[in-house]
């Protein structure tokens, strides 16, 4: 991930906020914040210490990453509230789980993309495919929850 697509999550977490979307949406763009931030630290870490062996440090770094995000909203009383779900689910820890997965999964169709066709498409194109897998995700997520 790139610090353009971290750029581009936090200005749909700030927009969906500001709007009064539901949590569910809010956090898809959390989730995603939380991945890219973890694929970034990690980079970091391998450029800044080529030494070290970066894949025994990238598990800790993502369960890190989601633990310094969810606990301040656990202690604030933002998750687990009461009717607050989505499935059986606390809305933000689905949008979470969602965001994360729909930002991987438009990373990886921008990879399989480049590997199969041995070509980029468009400009920014790794950075246009996670954010519009995220804005498909969220507006899905937008109807699911119109009430």
């Amino acid at each position: 991930m790139c610090p353009v697509c971290t750029v581009g999550v936090v200005a749909g977490l700030g927009i969906s906020r500001l709007l009064g979307i539901d949590d569910v949406v809010s956090a898809i763009w959390i989730g995603a914040f939380i991945l890219s931030l973890s694929f970034i630290t990690i980079d970091w870490i391998a450029k800044k210490w080529p030494n070290l062996m970066t894949n025994y440090y990238a598990l800790p770094t993502f369960v890190l990453m989601y633990l310094i995000v969810l606990i301040p909203l656990k202690l604030d009383g933002v998750i687990g509230i009461l009717g607050n779900s989505l499935w059986g689910v606390d809305k933000i820890i689905l949008g979470i789980i969602i965001g994360s997965l729909t930002l991987f999964a438009g990373g990886y169709a921008d990879k399989y993309q480049r590997k199969k066709f041995k070509k980029i498409f468009f400009n920014f194109q790794k950075v246009i495919f996670p954010i519009v897998a995220l804005l498909v995700s969220s507006v899905v997520f937008y109807y699911i929850t119109i009430q």
